[in-house]
């Protein structure tokens, strides 16, 4: 770390000492014993200014504070027919880890419908999986390899990316706006893998708005990416659609161990359950409210908001021409 990134850092440090309660509380889910890690984060996010990454994360920690982000993995989505539907629509689970021990979220993007539920509920449930992620998953896993791990990969799979995709610009819009604004820098590699046309045309207008070290994180991967993901992970930690050609992204398998979108896949089962206890142990101190977990969402910034345009306008370009069908599945391309 250089002079300039070290000051910032010690900068950061100084304002956040001056930080009170109850901030400080919900700072310490935020970084989880891993201090100097989680202000790298903000910091890398703002540029390594160190003022702004201070309102970046003084305005998290309100965020957090004013929704109650500290309570909701002991708020279960019931009943539990709702939560399978969920999964079912927003496909994403963990598959296993790199050898570095860095968690592997799957998501499939393409395939996914969110039309189960309220976006309140989706909203609900992305961020109990990122609140799960950072208090339980890589804790652990830091705690087994012996140095900090704070951050992930994802493999996201386009199969079946449709121009229907446009009615689900607005929820991903405010997903990747909280993801942003209040958990930056914890994907180190984005994988994107089995990649229609379509995405392709997205991609090459999408790429050059995106900032320097959002698109060094993106790997497009040729094919199903089987070979490409081995370098970095077992066999056993591959996602289901990865692990042949044409294998393709489903919302249910034909063994639900097998798929990590799944319900029934041991992470969303150890989630839940860890969910329910804590609902528990919570309803102890104060009675459980039924419902959504309805979470303030943020103003999205500028660049998601041209990103989201720009990417709506491209569909709309394919939508509208003739002779194109709404899936373009088979056409395929190389990664960048």
């Amino acid at each position: 770390m250089g002079d300039v990134s070290q000051d910032a850092l010690n900068n950061l440090k100084s304002l956040m000492d001056q930080v009170e309660e109850p901030l400080q509380r919900t700072f310490q889910n935020v970084h989880q014993g891993y201090v100097t890690e989680t202000l790298v984060r903000f910091l890398k996010a703002r540029e390594w200014n160190a003022s702004k990454a201070h309102k970046m994360l003084v305005d998290s920690l309100n965020w957090r504070v004013q929704n109650e982000i500290d309570n909701i993995l002991s708020k279960p989505i019931v009943p539990p027919d709702l939560y399978r539907s969920i999964r079912d629509s927003q496909l994403i689970g963990l598959s296993g880890y790199s050898r570095e021990g860095l968690p592997v979220f799957a998501i499939g993007v393409g395939l996914s419908t969110f039309d189960k539920a309220s976006v309140h509920y989706y909203v609900q449930s992305h961020i109990q999986i990122n609140e799960y992620r950072d208090r339980v998953v890589l804790p652990s896993s830091s705690k087994k390899h012996g140095q900090p791990i704070t951050t992930c990969v994802k493999v996201l799979d386009m199969t079946g990316l449709k121009f229907s995709a446009l009615n689900q610009i607005k929820l991903l819009t405010i997903i990747s706006s909280i993801d942003d604004l209040n958990y930056p820098e914890k994907t180190n590699t984005y994988y994107i893998v089995n990649v229609p046309y379509i995405f392709s045309a997205c991609w090459k207008v999408v790429k050059p708005l995106l900032q320097e070290r959002t698109r060094r994180k993106v790997q497009v991967l040729p094919g199903c990416g089987r070979d490409e993901l081995l370098q970095i992970m077992d066999e056993a930690s591959l996602p289901h659609f990865c692990r042949k050609e044409g294998s393709g992204s489903s919302r249910r398998s034909e063994g639900s161990s097998e798929n990590c979108y799944s319900l029934d896949h041991p992470f969303h089962q150890e989630l839940y359950n860890y969910i329910k206890e804590q609902s528990r142990i919570h309803e102890k101190v104060e009675p459980i409210k039924q419902g959504s977990f309805h979470v303030d969402f943020p103003e999205p910034p500028a660049e998601e908001v041209e990103i989201a345009k720009t990417i709506e306008s491209e569909l709309h370009k394919f939508e509208n021409c003739n002779g194109v069908s709404d899936s373009l599945d088979g056409l395929k391309i190389n990664g960048d």
